[in-house]
C-alpha cells in the first residue's frame, strides 16, 4: 500500500488517527494547516479537518475548512482516493432510524444548519470530484479531549473539578457516543478497502442525558442540574448495518469506559500539562 496523508492530523481524531498509523507501520504524512499541496500526490487521502463545538461563531471558518480545503484538494492536487469526515449531524431532521442513502432535510435559514450544509457540500464535492471519494458520518466521538468544549468532554471537566454536573439539554436528550479507539481503526479500513461511498460510523446506541448523569453520579457523586427550559437534543437513531456487516465493526461502551475516563480527566486537571492522551489506556494508544 502507498502513502496516506492525514488532513487536520493535529486535531483530536487526526492525532489519534496519526497515532495508530504509525503503530501499524503504516507509511503516512500529516501536512500542517498552511502547509502548500499543490502538486503533491498524497496518495490515500484522510480528511479529519473541521470546526465543531464553536461553528455559529465562526461560520467562514466552518465553511473553509468543510468546503474549501475539499475544492482545493481536488483542483491542485492528486489522491488515489479521499475520505471525507462528516457528521451523523446531517440526519437531524431525518427518520429514524436514518440509513446512509437517506435524503437529508436541511434548512439555509436555520443558524444551526449551517454545520449541517457546509459538511453536506463537502461530502457532494468528495463524492462527485473523485472516483475513489468516501464519507464517513461521525458519532460523537469520545477519548481523552481536555481542552475541547464538545458536549461529553465539557461534562468530564466540569464534574472533575467542581464536583457539579450542569445539564443545558433536557434529560432525555441522547447522543450515539463512539470510542475514538474505535473509530480511528475502522477509518483505516474504510479509506483502503471501504466498498461503499458512505458510511455511518456509530454505535448504534444511544445514551441520555439521564443515563449519562446517573453514572457519573454512582461513580463521583456530583451533584446534577438541569438548566430551567433546557431543550431536547437528540438526532435519529442511526443505522450501523453496513459498518457492521463490511468491517464486523463493534464499539466499546461510553457508560462502561466512564471509570476510566474520569480517571483520565482527574489526572490531567489535577496536574495540567503533565497528561498526554497517548500515554493512558486505550483513548490514546494506537
Amino acid at each position: 500500500m502507498g502513502k496516506l496523508t492525514v488532513l487536520g492530523g493535529t486535531g483530536f481524531i487526526g492525532s489519534h488517527l496519526v497515532r495508530r498509523l504509525e503503530a501499524l507501520g503504516f507509511e503516512y504524512d500529516a501536512p500542517g494547516r498552511d502547509e502548500d499541496l499543490r502538486g503533491c500526490d498524497l496518495g490515500t487521502v484522510l480528511d479529519c479537518a473541521g470546526v465543531t463545538y464553536d461553528f455559529r461563531e465562526r461560520p467562514l471558518d466552518a465553511t473553509e475548512a468543510h468546503v474549501c480545503l475539499v475544492e482545493r484538494l481536488l483542483r491542485e492536487s492528486r489522491c488515489q482516493s479521499l475520505t471525507y469526515l462528516s457528521s451523523v449531524r446531517v440526519y437531524r431532521r431525518a427518520s429514524s432510524p436514518a440509513r446512509e442513502d437517506d435524503p437529508l432535510p436541511l434548512v439555509p435559514a436555520d443558524r444551526d444548519d449551517l454545520y449541517d450544509i457546509s459538511k453536506a457540500m463537502g461530502e457532494s464535492l468528495t463524492l462527485w470530484g473523485h472516483p475513489q471519494g468516501r464519507v464517513v458520518r461521525l458519532g460523537h466521538v469520545y477519548g481523552a479531549d481536555f481542552g475541547s468544549d464538545n458536549f461529553l468532554p465539557a461534562v468530564l471537566r466540569e464534574v472533575v473539578t467542581t464536583g457539579k454536573l450542569t445539564l443545558r439539554s433536557a434529560l432525555e436528550s441522547s447522543r450515539d457516543f463512539t470510542s475514538v479507539h474505535d473509530v480511528v481503526g475502522c477509518l483505516i479500513e474504510i479509506a483502503t478497502v471501504g466498498r461503499h461511498r458512505v458510511y455511518n460510523l456509530a454505535s448504534g446506541q444511544r445514551v441520555t442525558n439521564k443515563q449519562l448523569a446517573a453514572r457519573l453520579n454512582e461513580l463521583t457523586g456530583c451533584e446534577v442540574e438541569v438548566v430551567r427550559g433546557a431543550p431536547l437534543v437528540s438526532l435519529p437513531a442511526l443505522s450501523v448495518e453496513r459498518v457492521r456487516e463490511e468491517f464486523d465493526f463493534e464499539c466499546s461502551n461510553l457508560l462502561e469506559d466512564l471509570p476510566e475516563l474520569l480517571r483520565l480527566y482527574q489526572r490531567h486537571f489535577a496536574h495540567p500539562g503533565q497528561t498526554q492522551a497517548s500515554a493512558f489506556g486505550p483513548y490514546g494508544a494506537s
